[in-house]
């Protein structure tokens, strides 16, 4: 049953966390694309726009699908960590630890998500 819940996480969190990348990338799903997210990161600070839209959508593209086949989990807690870290530090850090108030505290559960996968491994279910 381990390796199943293993893979129902890895599962959940990593095609989620894709999501959002092809959002950004795309605009697919609701999302703004390049050009519309570029103008978001800028206005918190985050610049150039459109080169640190395409770091963060490939980040959270990249690492949610290998999070998700359970491979390579090491760069995928780097792409993941580093871009939730980034997320605190520039738009919910501000807001306190209630995700109620805009806060970090989902940021905060992907990211323990992503690191307590990576210590215990991704079960016996992977891509290969």
């Amino acid at each position: 049953m381990l390796n199943l819940g293993l893979l129902v996480m890895r599962l959940i969190f990593g095609l989620s966390f894709a999501r959002h990348g092809t959002e950004k990338l795309f605009g697919w799903f609701g999302g703004y694309g390049i050009k519309g997210t570029a103008g978001y990161f800028e206005s918190i600070g985050v610049k150039p726009g459109v080169p640190m839209v395409i770091l963060a959508g490939l980040g959270e593209l990249l690492g949610g699908l290998f999070l998700a086949a359970g491979i390579l989990l090491p760069v995928a807690a780097v792409l993941i960590v580093g871009s939730m870290l980034v997320a605190i530090a520039k738009a919910t850090g501000k807001n306190g630890f209630a995700i109620t108030a805009g806060g970090y505290e989902y940021n905060l559960a992907i990211i323990a998500v992503a690191i307590g996968i990576l210590l215990t491994g991704p079960g016996a279910y992977v891509l290969f």
